[in-house]
C-alpha cells in the first residue's frame, strides 16, 4: 500500500519543518513533516476553516477530526480558551507532531490521541466537530465518518467542513443533507466551500 496522510504508520522518512504562521490576528509556531497532511504549511482550505468557524451556542467540548500535526485544534482553542478540544487522527506521526506543537504554543485545553474516526472516543459527545476531511481517502471513508460525527454532536451541535469544489462539495452537500437537519454553505473561496451542518 502507498504510503498517504491518512496511513496509520507512514514508512516515508521523517522530515519535518518549523514555520511561524498568523491565524485570526495570533501568531502560532507549528512543526510539520513528511508523511502528514499539508506539510508544506498550512494550506489554503483549512486557514479558510479556521478563520470562519464560530463556536456553537450550545456548551460542550470542541473535536478536531483528522487534525494531522493539530493547526485547526490548537488555534481555535486559543481562541475560545473556556473550551475543551478534542484533537484525533488515525496517522501516529500526525499526533506525535501535534502533541509537540500543542506543547510550543502553550495549548493546556486540549487532548490528543490517535484514532480511527471515533473508535477511540466513541463514548464522547461534542458541541463542534470541525474536520478538513481525507477526500483522498475515499467517498465511502468520508461519508462514515460524516455519519458518525452526526452521531457524536450534542442536540444543536455542528459539524464543519472544508472541502473543494471540484473534489465534489455539491455531493458532499447532498449527502449531509440526507443525515443532518440543516445544512448551509457558510462561505465559499477560490473554490472552496465551507459547510456547518447542524443536528
Amino acid at each position: 500500500m502507498s504510503d498517504h496522510y491518512y496511513s496509520t504508520n507512514p514508512q516515508s522518512q521523517n522530515v519535518t519543518e518549523t514555520n511561524d504562521y498568523i491565524v485570526r490576528n495570533h501568531s502560532f509556531t507549528f512543526t510539520s513533516a513528511s508523511g502528514v497532511f499539508s506539510k508544506k504549511g498550512i494550506d489554503f482550505g483549512t486557514r479558510l476553516l479556521i478563520e470562519t468557524f464560530e463556536i456553537p451556542e450550545v456548551e460542550g467540548a470542541v473535536l478536531d477530526l483528522g487534525c494531522g500535526y493539530g493547526p485547526i485544534g490548537i488555534t481555535l482553542a486559543y481562541h475560545y480558551e473556556e473550551r475543551s478540544f478534542v484533537m484525533v487522527d488515525v496517522n501516529e506521526r500526525a499526533i506525535s507532531l501535534a502533541k509537540k506543537n500543542a506543547n510550543q504554543n502553550n495549548s493546556t485545553n486540549v487532548a490528543i490521541k490517535q484514532s480511527d474516526g471515533f473508535t477511540n472516543i466513541a463514548e464522547q459527545s461534542f458541541a463542534a466537530i470541525i474536520t478538513n476531511p481525507p477526500i483522498r481517502a475515499g467517498k465511502k471513508v468520508i461519508n462514515r465518518l460524516f455519519a458518525e460525527s452526526s452521531n457524536h454532536l450534542v442536540n444543536g451541535g455542528e459539524l464543519w467542513i472544508v472541502v473543494q469544489k471540484k473534489q465534489g462539495a455539491p455531493s458532499v452537500i447532498k449527502y449531509l443533507q440526507s443525515i443532518f437537519h440543516d445544512v448551509d454553505v457558510v462561505t465559499r473561496k477560490k473554490g472552496y466551500y465551507i459547510i456547518c451542518a447542524k443536528n
